[in-house]
């Protein structure tokens, strides 16, 4: 094999594909990026078998081929190069020369034949939307799902289509996010449970363009991003996804209006009183008019109070600031609603037309 590419391509095809390098496997072959040079494109692609990447890259094919390379080797050399065209060159052991200007690299690879290659999805439930919208709604979701693989289902999110709108659902125990968005054109209804690892290297690789669009397949077993030369296949969670209908009641008894960005940053001062490992929960008095916020820690308290629209009962209720802090973060509303059932039911922050829901449960305290 020989190829020219330029070092920026390099860098750019290699980023991509790295999220997939597997770091805990007793393949070495796993480690490796496979480079091809077929059919007049140049394929770099990564697999730890739960997750696969796959990226064309620009570039000159001297002669066909394909070869392994040690992922974090390759990508420290390539980064390391100087800013100009770099010629990459294997013989038949699997060797190969890394050539860029006055710098010669001589690196020992594996067969590529060896490399195990992403599944073969069949193309038959889609949906597509743009880059913006699949950034957005994981960015606005991905924060509630668990790191605890003991609930494997909670470490990834339900994505659901039904009536041509997908939902995003992900959920740790202690709070449930909700994002729903219509789609442009007629899809079938599906649901599968997405890795959340997967969600993560899919917001840092797409652009979130509003222009571009990602393409979105799914089988019984695993499901299929493509979008710019780019394909991500990752293999999906199995079980039956949690029934959370049940825990969306529309009951209330006190809603609240009130402006979200003084809301978040009346918390995020409360919070400089406490570390993480305090556990100690943001008490909120909701009266007439106005919400009093306090916190009271080791190292000292504080109260606040904002103005707020009331409907129902007054209420005194605690969270853990970090819950609330989460959830107003990825709202973009000026003012948001809470709606509460009392000082021991979950509340819920949601939006008129339905695009949004978060559910938090509170904390007990005492008073």
């Amino acid at each position: 094999m020989k190829i020219i590419c330029k070092k920026s391509d390099l860098v750019h095809g290699v980023s991509i594909v790295s999220k997939a390098v597997s770091n805990k496997t007793t393949l070495p072959i796993l480690e490796c990026i496979l480079i091809e040079a077929e059919a007049g494109t140049i394929t770099f692609t990564a697999n730890d078998m739960e997750l696969g990447i796959e990226t064309i890259i620009e570039g000159n094919i001297i002669e066909q081929g394909k070869i392994a390379l040690d992922a974090k080797l390759f990508s420290e050399i390539v980064r390391k190069l100087p800013d100009n065209d770099v010629t990459i060159q294997t013989d038949q052991d699997f060797k190969a020369i890394i050539t860029c200007e006055k710098a010669c690299f001589h690196i020992i690879g594996q067969e590529g034949t060896e490399f195990p290659y992403l599944p073969e999805i069949e193309k038959e439930q889609s949906i597509t939307l743009s880059q913006f919208s699949l950034k957005e709604i994981i960015r606005q979701t991905i924060f509630s799902i668990s790191d605890n693989d003991n609930a494997k289902l909670m470490t990834g999110e339900l994505f659901e289509v039904k009536d041509n709108q997908l939902s995003v659902v992900s959920l740790d125990g202690h709070r449930i996010s909700i994002r729903k968005l219509e789609l442009k054109g007629n899809y079938d209804d599906f649901k599968v449970v997405v890795p959340g690892k997967t969600l993560q290297e899919i917001v840092k690789i797409i652009s979130g363009e509003t222009e571009d669009e990602v393409s979105i397949y799914v089988t019984s077993k695993h499901i299929l991003f493509e979008f710019d030369n780019t394909k991500v296949v990752s293999r999906l969670l199995e079980g039956e996804y949690y029934k959370i209908s049940q825990m969306l009641s529309s009951d209330y008894e006190t809603k609240v209006v009130i402006n979200k960005k003084e809301f978040l940053n009346c918390i995020d001062r409360a919070s400089l009183l406490i570390r993480e490992s305090d556990k100690k929960p943001i008490i909120i008095n909701i009266t007439d008019h106005s919400l009093e916020l306090s916190i009271s820690s080791f190292f000292g308290s504080m109260e606040e109070n904002i103005m707020i629209q009331k409907e129902g009962r007054d209420l005194l209720i605690g969270f853990n600031p970090k819950f609330l802090m989460d959830v107003l973060r990825v709202i973009d509303d000026e003012e948001i609603h809470i709606y509460f059932v009392n000082p021991k039911a979950p509340c819920f922050i949601r939006d008129d037309a339905g695009t949004y829901t978060y559910l938090i449960l509170p904390v007990n305290f005492n008073h």
